[in-house]
């Protein structure tokens, strides 16, 4: 036989970066759950949505067209858009991570239908109300303690259910499939930067270019 014949040597010992891929996974499962729970909500009606054109500037088609309440510091000169659904437990959990930022940042929350028939009545209750800071937080409570939210009268002015109608329209024109969906400038960069579904504060404000809280 001609040529030389190469065997592996076999170790007795595991190779040294076992560990490394396993703590990779570990770190994968993790991330994954966190996706999960901070995940956002899609649409409940999979019927297809009328859409308008897409807008080609989604920022500030949403700050001219949306109809939202504001919250935090309202004299800033940066806002915040978050459009929601009041039957979102995501954006419940979206609301709570955005308190602790409320004195850099102003938020303006815009109201949508996609979950069912209570997202409008609370949404018009939530634009209506005198302070939407507290009423929000109470909202936001209750549904993530699973009891459905605040109570709100189905009988609301036209204005209100017309405005939640075109805040949904606004928000299917974006080709956007769940909430909490956020646009915002990122006050570091300058950059308009989006983000479909919840954040920690943290991951919020990194995301927003503020200093945490």
């Amino acid at each position: 036989m001609h040529g030389t014949k190469h065997f592996a040597t076999i170790s007795p010992f595991k190779p040294a970066k076992e560990f490394p891929v396993k703590r990779m996974q570990l770190v994968l499962i993790l991330a994954t759950a966190l996706a999960v729970a901070l995940g956002g909500c899609s649409r409940q009606n999979t019927t297809d949505q009328p859409k308008a054109a897409k807008p080609a500037q989604p920022y500030e088609a949403v700050a001219a067209q949306g109809k939202g309440f504001t919250v935090g510091a309202m004299m800033s000169a940066n806002t915040v858009y978050v459009m929601f659904d009041p039957q979102c437990p995501h954006c419940g959990h979206l609301w709570q991570a955005s308190l602790p930022l409320h004195k850099k940042v102003k938020f303006v929350w815009i109201p949508i239908s996609i979950m069912g028939g209570k997202s409008v009545p609370q949404g018009a209750a939530l634009l209506a109300a005198a302070n939407p800071t507290e009423l929000m937080s109470e909202h936001e409570a209750s549904v993530l303690a699973n009891t459905g939210g605040i109570s709100a009268s189905a009988s609301i002015s036209a204005e209100m259910e017309q405005a939640i109608k075109n805040n949904t329209e606004l928000f299917n024109s974006l080709g956007v499939e769940s909430v909490p969906y956020i646009l915002a400038r990122n006050l570091r960069t300058g950059q308009i930067v989006t983000n479909n579904g919840a954040l920690s504060t943290p991951a919020l404000a990194e995301f927003l270019g503020v200093d945490q809280p």
